[in-house]
């Protein structure tokens, strides 16, 4: 079953606004005027052909012959960026490419790097001021929460080794390992012994 026209419509449409809001995005998309790629998204058994002229046109039937074929995961679509990659990534039978390398290679580029521009957004509603004090203070909550969640965790390490011995301190680990060491150079130096004796007798 194909894609749903609502599915690419929506595609279609964040990719371009993406690509108008950034003249370098603008740039790239004038180089691959003319060319069609077709993409198969295994995770989703999906088929989407772009078709690129003043602006990308997504697609969820296409008759004809693209210019470049690729059968990925979309995970796998950043590191299409480095033509080394490629060869590899066929290797390991992550990706099926049909068609031009470079064209594949500008294609991943231009995806990869259509993120949006949140404080640029926010700004042509709420104004410059309030769009960067707004990101600034997500990120600063975001970075809040990530270090209470490093302390949790350190702290959590700290009980299960400490309070509740329930799991080695590092030290404790340390000094088992070099414990172990002794008892194997010890057994073989008794295993070279013995060797020698029975040598005598």
């Amino acid at each position: 079953m194909p894609f749903d026209p609502l599915v690419t419509a929506v595609i279609e449409t964040s990719l371009n606004t993406l690509v108008n809001d950034d003249p370098d995005l603008v740039r790239r998309l004038s180089r691959l005027k003319g060319q069609i790629i077709q993409v198969n998204l295994k995770e989703l058994n999906k088929t989407l052909t772009f078709v690129f002229s003043q602006q990308i046109d997504v697609l969820a039937d296409y008759e004809g012959q693209p210019d470049c074929y690729l059968s990925l995961n979309l995970s796998v679509l950043p590191e299409l960026r480095e033509q080394s990659n490629i060869t590899k990534l066929i290797k390991q039978d992550k990706l099926i490419l049909e068609g031009d390398i470079q064209l594949a290679q500008k294609f991943a580029q231009l995806m990869t790097d259509c993120k949006p521009d949140l404080e640029e957004w926010l700004s042509r509603v709420t104004g410059d001021v309030v769009a960067h004090t707004l990101v600034q203070g997500v990120k600063n909550v975001g970075g809040f929460v990530a270090s209470q969640a490093n302390k949790h965790q350190n702290h959590f390490a700290q009980v299960l080794t400490e309070e509740w011995k329930i799991a080695p301190a590092p030290l404790e680990v340390a000094h088992f390992c070099d414990q172990v060491d002794d008892v194997k150079s010890a057994a073989a130096r008794l295993e070279a012994k013995l060797n020698a004796l029975l040598e005598k007798a």
